[in-house]
């Protein structure tokens, strides 16, 4: 990383690295036929195999060993020919074998990276690998009569495939961990290896943090934040832990290396156990299952289906499009946004008008009424219009606002909703000239106050123009005859 954007108050580096948990856009689980949809009713998607029952066998799903592959090759990881399962052994309620199936020294992909510029930096943050493994339980604390001495279990996720990415400890403040997250996240979704939805448990970020002495090389002691399902949480809960570690080590104090949770209510990290270390875990290889074999041509087939990266479309935007980075990463989100971006522009001709009103006016209308752009009833053309009638001056900016309200409501094109509005400007100047001489005959004091060599005052009867027009007066030629008739000898 370079330039980090925040560094704690005493002298310490601070070093993060995250496990990001997503979970694979299949039909079914990674190891059985059961369903692996989100909001089932709980216990309903289960079977002798998702519950680990004595007997049952696991079975690969190949659509999920082609999204992992697909996820490791789109963060330009090698992908190994050759991979293997083992069991990662740990109690607890929601692991009902008393292990979970994932991968260990033999992962699917290794190395790779992911980079972005922002405020004119350059941010690479390098992985350690990318593997496949299943999804345990949930336990419920809440909701029931007896809650407070009672769990209750959901094995529905039990089961479900999950891709996990290592980083490297590469990053150096919560903020740009919580970016690292969001672009991460737009690079799962545009591939559709997962809709990484954080609400429903889809993405889940592991995130361990120590501070070591300016200028040592040595790590400190870190600590691990468990379950982190928000960029907000993420950050809050990075940005709590630094400063709790400078506390202590400012006091004299040791770090100690255990596993915290997020309290969310209270804003802080709460000590779980003692982290564990792999030898905890008493990984073995998995022999229910053989090698998960990935073909050369099965890697060369994913990855000419690539489709284009957020990335690669923020450079293309910015250098097609003559956007700025922040611009360029805001049209680059998504599919749909840079999409919908594109033919706005055309149709407008205007790039950056486009790209103005999106990041600005249609996104707090979407946003209002809680649509994501791909359901705006406001379609690219018809905004592309809307700029065009506000460059042309037929439309003002102000009155254009009204205008996409009502698109917005009605669906309406933008010359339908202006007419229907009242909201289209007058251009003739037969019209114009006469709301300015009337104008100007109503307000003499202001008029001898212009002629006196009080010049700002002109803005002040042009405003009056347009009031008295209703706002549909053309202000480029209220200015200019208001100026005209001002500079005028005096008859």
């Amino acid at each position: 990383m370079t330039a980090p954007d925040s560094i704690p108050a005493a002298p310490y580096d601070v070093v993060i690295g995250l496990e990001v948990h997503a979970q694979l856009a299949t039909a079914s689980k990674m190891f059985c036929a059961c369903s692996a949809r989100f909001g089932a009713p709980p216990n309903t998607h289960t079977c002798p195999t998702c519950l680990g029952l004595p007997g049952a066998l696991p079975t690969p799903n190949a659509a999920a060993a082609d999204l992992a592959v697909t996820v490791a090759l789109a963060l330009g990881c090698a992908v190994s020919p050759s991979s293997s399962f083992a069991r990662k052994h740990y109690f607890y309620p929601d692991l009902p074998k008393g292990y979970q199936i994932t991968q260990y020294d033999r992962p699917l992909a290794t190395g790779g990276a992911l980079s972005w510029r922002a405020a004119g930096r350059t941010c690479t943050v390098r992985l350690v690998r990318v593997h496949l493994e299943e999804d345990a339980g949930k336990s419920l604390h809440e909701g029931f009569a007896d809650s407070a001495g009672s769990a209750y279990l959901d094995f529905n996720r039990s089961g479900v495939p999950l891709v996990e990415i290592v980083t490297e400890p590469d990053l150096r403040s919560a903020a740009d961990a919580a970016e690292f997250a969001r672009r991460l996240r737009a690079t799962l979704v545009a591939i559709g290896a997962s809709d990484a939805n954080m609400e429903e448990g889809g993405l889940r970020c592991d995130a361990n943090v120590s501070l070591r002495r300016r200028g040592e090389a040595a790590l400190g002691a870190r600590t691990e934040i468990k379950n982190l399902n928000s960029f907000r949480a993420l950050q809050r809960a990075l940005d709590f832990e630094i400063a709790r570690q400078a506390r202590v080590l400012d006091a004299g104090g040791r770090v100690h290396t255990d596993t915290r949770l997020w309290d969310e209510a209270g804003g802080c990290t709460i000590a779980m156990r003692t982290k564990e270390d792999s030898e905890d875990y008493r990984y073995f290889p998995e022999p229910d299952l053989p090698p998960l074999a990935i073909a050369p041509d099965r890697i060369a087939r994913l990855r000419a289906a690539l489709p284009e990266l957020p990335d690669a479309r923020h450079a293309r935007l910015a250098s097609t499009y003559g956007l700025g980075d922040d611009d360029a990463a805001a049209m680059a989100r998504t599919d749909a946004t840079a999409a919908y971006f594109e033919a706005a522009a055309q149709a407008s001709g205007d790039a950056a008008a486009a790209c103005l009103w999106m990041r600005g006016e249609l996104r707090r209308r979407l946003e209002d009424a809680g649509l994501a752009i791909e359901r705006s009833r406001v379609t690219p053309q018809a905004l592309g219009a809307l700029v065009r009638m506000v460059s042309s001056g037929v439309v003002s900016a102000s009155a254009a606002k009204r205008i996409l309200a009502r698109m917005m409501a009605t669906g309406e094109a933008a010359d339908a909703s202006a007419g229907a509005e009242g909201l289209l400007q007058e251009s003739s100047l037969d019209a114009i000239e006469t709301l300015v001489d009337d104008t100007l005959s109503k307000h003499p004091a202001q008029v001898a106050q212009y002629r006196a060599g009080k010049r700002a005052v002109a803005g002040f009867l042009v405003g009056q123009v347009i009031k008295a027009s209703g706002g549909r007066a053309n202000p480029s030629a209220v200015d200019q005859l208001v100026r005209a008739r001002l500079d005028s000898p005096v008859a």
